[in-house]
């Protein structure tokens, strides 16, 4: 075999931890380990999402030789050279998971490798790309016939978390994901606290979990909870909550409210095998929801806008202008406004169904409120399984890793 280079191209949170690490994996599986033979090489491209931790994880996996960061990836775009100016193997592949799909185009005639792209919703540049991978039959309906042969249905990446995970559910645990970024969790932590304690005055036998994003400390998370450092806490009246290392009577860390609740920290990654025992999880928008989509966790997923500029993680351009020095929080309140009157669906499996299979919750959010819908759900455990059963029909198929690291071989066979 000659030897060849692996570039992955990617960017966010969601997209490292959700589709490059099944497809790096899948990739060591069908080619194998010895690295004089394949290199496998992460370089990361700007998002509004990203906490600067995505080269970390990245460079985590054990199957990935090299990585670059963010911070130069401008440089490698227009140039061709990285920061640490790596060296190139004469044959080698591009493969597209997460960014702007012009970039493989452009990257791969630099490098003079094959592009193979995965597309979640849209394909671009068909004449430009050698070969897609897509989620569902319908991202190819409109290609056109002399490109038609470029494409292959390979299924969901996000299912590869399901394969992995657990399948019993728990009928005694509540998910909170809050999120990652500060914009986020400035509302979300005290929400979903706040939430959380009224549940727990109903039924205090219920036990709660924060899989904590691989993107954040527990002092940063804790921090959105003290209500010295965020004055969200008073406006969802949550009097705050402090962190607990494990002892010998608890293994993981807690977080410990001044109400007396418990909630577990698991800081594992993925956290797919405690996400599929949870009942039912309080999520924001975001990757959060394909992933419950995929493992079938029903969900309320919850956009609180006390706050209207504060959710500035939006993709594209808008994500550019919220953020901007000085303007960011003229753009962010404009942007956010006309959010609201326009929105459409939020959460990935209702977009991917095109109709609200799980709740969407938008507005002036009060913690009582959505306490009792919980309490409604877990009341009503036909509900929760409706919930179930709708996320499962609209997932896509499983093996998608495998079949884009067989799309891969063949292109470098080609």
């Amino acid at each position: 075999m000659t030897p060849v280079d692996i570039l992955i191209l990617s960017n966010g949170p969601g997209e490292i931890t959700t589709w490059v690490r099944p497809v790096v994996q899948a990739l060591r599986q069908q080619l194998g380990d010895d690295r004089s033979l394949v290199r496998i090489s992460v370089v990361l491209s700007p998002c509004p999402n990203a906490s600067g931790k995505e080269a970390a994880i990245a460079l985590s996996y054990p199957e990935v030789d090299r990585v670059q960061g963010v911070e130069h990836f401008w440089q490698f775009l227009l140039w061709g050279k990285t920061y640490n100016n790596w060296d190139w193997r004469s044959h080698g592949v591009v493969v597209f998971l997460g960014g702007d799909q012009i970039f493989p185009v452009i990257i791969g005639k630099k490098l003079g490798y094959r592009t193979v792209v995965y597309a979640e919703w849209q394909a671009r540049w068909h004449n430009l790309i050698d070969r897609f991978g897509v989620m569902k039959p319908t991202v190819a309906q409109k290609v056109s016939p002399k490109y038609a042969h470029k494409f292959t249905v390979v299924g969901d990446l996000m299912l590869e978390a399901q394969n992995s995970a657990l399948s019993t559910q728990h009928s005694a645990l509540i998910g909170i994901l809050p999120g990652s970024k500060a914009a986020k969790l400035t509302q979300g932590i005290p929400l979903t606290l706040a939430i959380a304690e009224y549940i727990h005055t109903k039924q205090p036998q219920l036990k709660f979990v924060i899989p904590v994003a691989p993107t954040l400390d527990l002092p940063t998370l804790v921090s959105f909870a003290d209500p010295r450092k965020n004055p969200f806490t008073e406006t969802f009246k949550f009097s705050g909550a402090s962190l607990v290392m494990p002892e010998q009577n608890h293994e993981y860390p807690l977080l410990k409210t001044d109400q007396g609740l418990n909630i577990e920290l698991h800081q594992e990654n993925p956290a797919y095998s405690i996400l599929s025992q949870c009942s039912i999880c309080l999520t924001t928008v975001g990757a959060n929801t394909a992933e419950l989509g995929s493992l079938g966790v029903p969900m309320l997923v919850l956009l609180p806008t006390q706050q209207l500029d504060a959710m500035r993680s939006w993709d594209g351009l808008p994500g550019l202008l919220a953020n901007l020095p000085g303007l960011g929080t003229t753009f962010a309140k404009l942007i956010n406004w006309l959010f609201l009157r326009r929105k459409g669906l939020l959460a990935w499996p209702n977009i991917w169904a095109q109709s609200e299979i799980v709740p969407e919750l938008v507005g002036q959010l009060q913690p009582q409120e959505i306490g009792e819908m919980v309490l409604d759900l877990l009341a009503h455990p036909e509900k929760l399984d409706a919930m179930r059963h709708n996320l499962r029909r609209v997932r896509g198929e499983s093996g998608a890793a495998q079949k884009i690291a067989q799309i891969v071989c063949e292109e470098i066979e080609s």
